[in-house]
C-alpha cells in the first residue's frame, strides 16, 4: 500500500504560490503532488484512474521538491519541470562553473540580486535547484548523482 497523500487544494495552492513568488512560473493544473515521508512527488491526474489501495506501491510521480522552514527546495527534475515557465531567480552556470557544480561542490562569488533557492541552467538545460547565502551557492545535489569528473 502506498505510504504517501495527496495533497488538498489548499496545500497545493499555497506549493503553486511558492512557485509564482520565487521563480515567476507555473505549474500545469494536469499535475497532482503528493507526500510521502516529508518529499513532495508530482504526477499527472491520470493516477486519479486507477484504485491506488489494491496495489502494492513504493512511490508515485516524480521526485518534485521537499517543503522546509517555509522553503521550497526543487528537486533535479522539478527544477527543469518549473524551469519550463520560470522567468526570475534564474542562475546561469559558465562552463568553469559546471564541473565543480556537479561534482557536487558549493560556489563562491558575488550573486548580485540573487538570494534564496534559484534555478541552476547551463546553456538551455536547467540541471538543478542550488541556494544563494551571502557569496555562496550551496549545493544540494545528492552524492549518488554527482559527476565524478576533474576539471
Amino acid at each position: 500500500m502506498f505510504a504517501g497523500v495527496f495533497l488538498n487544494s489548499k496545500q497545493v495552492k499555497e506549493i503553486r504560490q511558492m512557485i509564482e513568488e520565487q521563480w515567476g512560473a507555473s505549474i500545469s493544473e494536469d499535475y497532482l503532488f503528493l507526500e510521502k515521508n516529508g518529499k513532495l512527488h508530482i504526477t499527472t491526474r491520470e493516477i486519479e484512474r486507477v484504485d491506488i489501495e489494491r496495489l502494492r506501491i513504493n512511490s508515485i510521480g516524480v521526485y518534485f521538491g521537499e517543503l522546509a522552514n517555509g522553503e521550497l527546495r526543487l528537486s533535479i527534475e522539478g527544477a527543469q519541470l518549473v524551469g519550463e515557465t520560470a522567468t526570475k531567480n534564474i542562475l546561469q552556470l559558465t562552463q568553469e562553473d559546471l564541473i565543480p557544480w556537479m561534482n557536487g561542490e558549493d560556489l563562491k562569488r558575488d550573486f548580485g540580486e540573487l538570494k534564496g533557492f534559484v534555478l541552476i541552467k547551463h546553456g538551455e538545460d536547467f540541471i538543478g535547484c542550488g541556494k544563494v547565502k551571502g557569496n555562496q551557492l550551496l549545493n544540494f545535489i545528492p552524492k549518488v548523482r554527482r559527476l565524478k569528473v576533474s576539471s
